[in-house]
């Protein structure tokens, strides 16, 4: 009997973690990169035909050097072109990128050529090897690791939405993108774009997370980026950002990294391993208990 129960117990818990163990993303570790709200392999190039685009965050370009539109176009935080630091962060794009691109996509999350608008997802990898424009509202429910992997291009409609609920947060989110992204007008996107080329954000386009393109141009047009704090990180809070109407009230603030250099620890997918304690206490005390009757009916 009381093997009985142990063996039911062991079952219980790989039951429990099995889903987690499965499905669970690990933060592919920005590390330095992870300083730059906009970070470009050749250049990065702001139109201004209404004033031009405010990042809340630094800007860096390695190993190009040409950066266009700024000012009018504003960064709260450094500038960094062709030198040590921006050099550095491109290496840790890279090592992000390939961590994220291995990341295992269960068979059940393979979503190629679905539009991931309208949908409602949970933490963990989903991939696609081709992927149709991204249109109305995907939504992402949970405190956890999101990883996106994007075979080919990143395209959003006119007006799409990226929305977060339950926890979950712009820091904790990854777009790796094989080829190029685009966002178009209006969109309000939220995550790390980690893309192999370019990236592009056209008019009115909003980011809450990160424009980081590994070998070409992050291309702006009136935009907003705002560089996410959480995920162990503190975030202080900036000026008084300018009045845009279409803005998310959440974007108020800005990334900012402990000076000691230190990366942030990688955080992988939360799990309420209390309850798993909890449960296994339970399971032992009642095969404890058997056993007590067992030996008092002997006795």
């Amino acid at each position: 009997m009381r093997r009985s129960v142990l063996s039911v117990s062991l079952a219980a818990l790989v039951i429990l973690i099995w889903p987690a163990t499965a499905f669970a993303a690990t933060d592919p570790g920005l590390r330095t990169a992870g300083k730059f709200a906009v970070l470009a392999g050749s250049t990065v190039t702001a139109a201004i035909p209404n004033g031009g685009s405010w990042i809340s965050g630094s800007l860096g370009v390695s190993p190009g050097s040409a950066v266009t539109g700024f000012p009018p176009s504003v960064q709260s935080g450094a500038v960094h072109l062709a030198d040590a630091v921006a050099l550095q962060a491109k290496t840790d794009l890279d090592g992000a990128y390939t961590r994220a691109a291995n990341a295992p996509c269960p068979a059940t999350h393979n979503l190629s050529g679905v539009n991931l608008g309208s949908k409602i997802l949970v933490p963990g990898v989903y991939c696609q090897t081709t992927a149709p424009p991204l249109s109305g509202t995907l939504t992402l429910n949970g405190s956890g690791v999101y990883i996106f992997q994007i075979g080919s291009t990143l395209i959003t409609a006119t007006g799409a939405r990226v929305v977060l609920t339950g926890g979950a947060q712009p820091c904790e989110v990854f777009w790796q993108v094989a080829s190029s992204a685009t966002l178009f007008p209006s969109t309000a996107f939220v995550g790390n774009i980690m893309a192999y080329d370019s990236i592009a954000m056209q008019t009115s386009a909003t980011l809450e997370g990160r424009a980081l393109a590994r070998t070409g141009a992050v291309t702006l047009d009136d935009n907003r980026i705002i560089q996410p704090g959480g995920c162990g990180v503190v975030a202080p809070p900036l000026g008084t950002p300018p009045v845009e109407n279409n803005l998310p009230v959440s974007l108020g603030y800005s990334l900012s990294i402990p000076s000691n250099g230190v990366p942030v620890e990688l955080r992988g997918e939360q799990f309420p391993w209390l309850l798993v304690i909890g449960f296994g206490a339970g399971v032992g005390a009642v095969a404890m208990g058997v056993s007590a009757r067992r030996r008092r009916r002997t006795t």
